[in-house]
């Protein structure tokens, strides 16, 4: 019998994932936080997650957030898409994954973690999958079990949430709906 491929295992992972939780800076974002004159703080999201992240919801996959900072822009971003689990300020990101899972009812074989740096580990490992992006910290990068291609901010949840999709077979009809 042969060994399963990476992709075969990752898709298992993934089939029965029904919470993804993301980062904000260094993977919705590209990590810069601009900040102008006024001390108005700017931030760029990528449309192409934004529209995986919908498609997921769509999917009945849950979305949420946790950060470490707080961002009247991140509170935006969480309307326009109607992520309705946003978690701002997080010291301590594993008290907030714990809730999350309590509060939905989730084992974390159930949760993908997508982060980018340090803080994001602990919640990457206790997750069904855990993923950090192509400009992730290194030592993260190492003991992810994925590694998206694209860089944070640049499509890399998108990345994350075709995978979600195409291990429920829902990818390709997705798609289908647009031609």
């Amino acid at each position: 019998m042969s060994k399963p491929s990476y992709k075969q295992d990752l898709l298992r992972k993934a089939k029965d994932i029904k919470l993804l939780i993301c980062d904000v800076d260094g993977v919705l974002s590209n990590g810069q936080v601009i900040i102008g004159n006024q001390g108005e703080e700017l931030k760029t999201f990528n449309i192409k997650d934004g529209l995986g992240l919908k498609s997921l919801m769509k999917h009945r996959v849950e979305v949420a957030i946790i950060t470490g900072r707080r961002s009247e822009i991140v509170e935006k971003r969480c309307r326009e898409l109607s992520i309705k689990h946003c978690y701002q300020g997080q010291s301590d990101k594993v008290a907030a994954y714990e809730e999350l899972c309590e509060r939905l009812s989730l084992e974390p074989s159930q949760i993908c973690h997508v982060g980018d740096d340090l803080p994001d580990l602990p919640l990457m490992r206790r997750s069904g999958l855990g993923v950090t992006v192509a400009d992730g910290h290194w030592f993260v990068r190492q003991k992810a079990d994925w590694v998206t291609q694209s860089n944070g901010g640049f499509g890399a949840v998108r990345e994350i949430t075709d995978l979600i999709l195409e291990s429920k077979g829902v990818l390709e009809k997705l798609h289908q709906e647009y031609c």
